[in-house]
């Protein structure tokens, strides 16, 4: 089992409930599905419980019960009274006393809790399938990764494996202790927010596909339907605001054997109304180029996507990236084609985060997926085409560097984004006594 870094779940939308569960069920909003309650007595305390949990989950610094007073602009019994609520229910922990002189009583830091509540992610791309729960720090419970070939599959076939896999997962986590609240699991290709289906997903050759449905009984109190790309970026996203100490805007653009992209703004993704933004693979970078496997001429995969690379290289689709890298490095005929592909792809990739550059005003681009451990073979042709396409590029610098090494970064995301129903809803989880 892996760790990952303690920061608090980024956020999206809540994920939609899939069967009933009291308060947690009311659903809809947008994109997420979320019904929102109608006003009733207890509106008013679960604001600010919300509030609460968002003031020391979001705190840079744990938080003492006095800083969320302040922080919040309630009393200090108020305040106190809904940590309390927040540490029955698991959600949050004190830590060691902090003595800050000789007069007065010690702050107590509050901190996410560790090892209570745990959200699951199941990803599931063309050469593999992982589940990952991690608990409110963001620390791993559990994860599993099977690999395989999942191209123009019976999701029939693969799907009850996946919801197999995710049951030991979680049983793995519940008998640490850990309480599942929800599963979300992450496809690449276009999901029905409103159903929670899966439209398409040309690459998996899967077209309108039940896939809770078919994974069989899921652990958790929901189950949600997620873009691959967007989940990735949620854990992108966490691990820059740990490292860089704060949240980051960013384009995140995800190669596997196709390219989705997400963009992060302030720690947030920005999924668009109905979770479909960000398919820059089907950009069109030369209207004249190849026919895509979408039924358009001149997309970006077509020029940077996996089997475009592989092809080029005379490569099976399903070689690792590190044959790339490797014939990249050849001093021969096979070599030099290999960096001709690899420009013409880092090309094709900076024209079309060019237009998105100068469409969204996000200089900050994140590599994953394949791309990862190819960037500093992609970076230079990236950035000469952001230099010449992107207006503003004189007046400010786009950077672009390469994702961490996570190998599954969308079942993470997952898993942080059912953790988020925890904390936008955390009256659900606090005992009836109390609530």
């Amino acid at each position: 089992m892996s760790q990952s870094s303690a920061a608090s779940p980024p956020g999206e939308a809540p994920a939609r409930p899939h069967r009933g569960n009291g308060r947690l069920a009311a659903a809809r909003d947008g994109a997420s599905g979320l019904l929102r309650p109608a006003a009733r007595q207890e509106t008013l305390r679960e604001s600010n419980l919300s509030l609460v949990t968002e003031a020391i989950f979001g705190a840079v610094e744990p938080p003492s019960r006095a800083t969320i007073a302040a922080l919040t602009g309630m009393t200090r019994s108020t305040a106190s009274r809904l940590v309390d609520d927040l540490l029955a229910a698991g959600i949050v922990r004190e830590g060691e006393p902090v003595f800050a002189g000789s007069r007065g009583r010690p702050a107590v830091p509050l901190l996410p809790a560790r090892g209570t509540l745990a959200g699951l992610g199941v990803e599931i791309d063309i050469g593999f399938m992982a589940a990952r729960v991690l608990d409110l720090t963001g620390d791993t419970l559990a994860e599993e990764v099977l690999e395989g070939d999942f191209r123009d599959s019976d999701p029939a076939d693969v799907l009850p494996r996946a919801g197999a896999m995710a049951r030991r997962v979680a049983a793995h986590a519940a008998a640490q202790g850990a309480s599942l609240v929800g599963t979300c699991i992450g496809l690449p290709g276009l999901i029905d927010p409103h159903a929670d289906r899966l439209l398409v997903a040309p690459n998996l050759g899967w077209r309108d596909v039940d896939v809770a449905g078919l994974m069989g009984d899921t652990p958790g109190e929901f189950v949600v339907i997620a873009n691959e790309a967007k989940l990735a970026a949620l854990t992108v996203a966490r691990d820059l605001a740990a490292s860089e100490g704060q949240e980051q805007s960013f384009i995140y653009v995800s190669a596997h054997m196709g390219i989705g992209a997400a963009v992060v703004i302030d720690g947030l993704v920005s999924a668009g109304p109905r979770g479909w933004a960000g398919e820059i693979g089907h950009m069109c970078v030369e209207p004249t180029g190849p026919r895509c496997g979408c039924g358009a001429t001149g997309c970006l995969e077509v020029f940077a996507g996996k089997r475009a690379l592989r092809a080029a290289l005379e490569l099976d689709s399903m070689s690792p990236v590190s044959d790339v890298l490797e014939r990249s490095e050849q001093a021969d005929a096979d070599g030099e084609r290999a960096r001709e592909a690899l420009q013409r792809a880092a090309s094709a990739l900076g024209i079309a985060l060019s237009d998105a550059v100068n469409l969204l005003d996000v200089d900050q681009i994140i590599l994953g997926g394949e791309f990862a451990p190819l960037t500093q073979l992609l970076r230079p042709g990236i950035e000469a085409q952001l230099r010449e396409r992107v207006l503003a590029s004189e007046f400010g610098q786009q950077r672009v560097r390469a994702a961490s090494g996570d190998g599954v970064p969308a079942a993470g995301g997952g898993a942080l984004r059912a953790l988020r129903t925890v904390i936008s809803n955390p009256m659900h989880w606090v005992p009836e006594a109390m609530a």
